[in-house]
């Protein structure tokens, strides 16, 4: 078995604005494990693909932020690293957890920063994968892990660094 991603479409405006959301998911999917040197196989991801009212509404029961996100990711493992900037262990196979994606504010990112939404869409993406693989941005040591991870599977796809100085 490979890497399954299971999408809920809760916002049908996605087909129409990104109809590449499905493959580009999993290309950014599978770079993002092969940037941590992990094989994607036997694993899935439910993803729901949403509105920024529905996303604002996840952000506020799950973290007490009442306003819309790009991303948000849902582990299924509390996957730790034992120090900061150490990587986590390796997630067991199967269901790895959940990612939600809000079109709006992906769009909305996308402009201001002068790039394609495919670009930002495929660094959001990568980043929740990350997340449900234990990667977090909580310490500087751990910032730099993730973001070296997410640059390392963005290049893999012609995708230059988002951390870049704002770059178009």
């Amino acid at each position: 078995m490979t890497l399954v991603l299971d999408f809920a479409l809760e916002d049908e405006a996605w087909a129409e604005a990104a109809p590449w959301y499905r493959e580009l998911a999993l290309r950014a999917a599978e770079q993002a494990f092969a940037a941590i040197g992990a094989p994607p196989l036997d694993r899935e991801i439910s993803v729901l693909l949403c509105s920024d009212d529905r996303i604002a509404a996840l952000n506020a029961e799950f973290r007490g932020k009442p306003s819309p996100t790009n991303v948000l990711s849902w582990p299924a493992f509390p996957l730790r690293p034992v120090a900061p900037g150490a990587p986590p262990p390796p997630a067991p196979p199967g269901f790895l957890g959940d990612i939600a994606m809000a079109r709006e504010t992906v769009e909305a990112e996308a402009r201001e920063r002068a790039i394609p939404t495919e670009r930002h869409f495929a660094h959001l993406f990568a980043h929740g994968v990350l997340h449900l693989l234990g990667y977090d941005h909580e310490t500087d040591e751990d910032a730099a892990l993730m973001e070296a991870a997410e640059r390392r599977a963005l290049a893999a796809m012609g995708i230059p660094n988002p951390y870049a100085a704002e770059v178009g």
